[in-house]
């Protein structure tokens, strides 16, 4: 018997139905925190309720206790994203955070989620990555960068590796999203394309577009 047959079930939280049925999160990278409540709002009544901020931007402690003291799990819910450090994934939980991504797979930042009970989505690129990851408890993988393999790449891997929920991220936009959903993603994580201006006019806007095409293509 080898090893991972004989190291028994792995524990694994659960992912969020905000993310399992929604099937977007949107990704803030150094918004502006004046208006992070306001492009909050934006993404909840658009349809999109799980909200991502980059702890690579100066604020986004605070960015993620204010959403978190504003929005209700089931409104919008917030996580921490470019979680590099596991004193990134104390503070961003400390702060409300809901579920954690990393752009990498770093064991012990997994393990640190498992153990807190907290879902993780650690970034990964090949089938090798992919089941590491999922191996030591990743409640799923983040595909990045998504944009440069497509959604052939993605069907491709749920043939050997139908089990293992992919989050496909990185260049992902309107015209592709629904191509990677029926292509068999979880969900899709949209940054630039979807936030990136930091205008809550346009993020509702386009919130209100990616919900209306995956809704199209289911």
């Amino acid at each position: 018997m080898n090893s991972h047959q004989s190291a028994g079930p792995v524990s694994r939280p659960a992912i969020p139905p905000a993310i399992s049925q929604g099937r977007v999160i949107a990704i803030g990278r150094h918004l502006d925190i004046a208006s992070v409540l306001a492009i909050g709002e934006a993404l909840a009544t658009s349809g999109i309720h799980a909200f991502e901020l980059t702890m690579n931007s100066a604020s986004a402690v605070e960015a993620i206790a204010a959403l978190t003291a504003r929005f209700a799990p089931e409104e919008l819910l917030v996580g921490a994203g470019t979680v590099l450090e596991e004193s990134q994934a104390q503070a961003a939980v400390d702060a409300g955070a809901r579920f954690l991504v990393m752009p990498n797979f770093d064991p012990w930042i997994v393990g640190w989620a498992v153990r807190h009970e907290v879902p993780v989505f650690p970034g990964a690129f090949t089938p090798t990555e992919i089941l590491a990851a999922w191996r030591v408890g990743a409640s799923a993988v983040k595909l990045f960068p998504a944009s440069a393999v497509g959604p052939t790449f993605l069907r491709e891997l749920r043939g050997p590796l139908p089990q293992i929920p992919l989050i496909p991220t990185g260049g992902v936009t309107v015209e592709n999203a629904p191509a990677f959903i029926a292509a068999g993603a979880l969900a899709v994580g949209m940054g630039s394309w979807l936030t990136g201006g930091g205008d809550p006019a346009v993020i509702r806007e386009r919130a209100s577009a990616v919900v209306a095409a995956l809704a199209v293509s289911r």
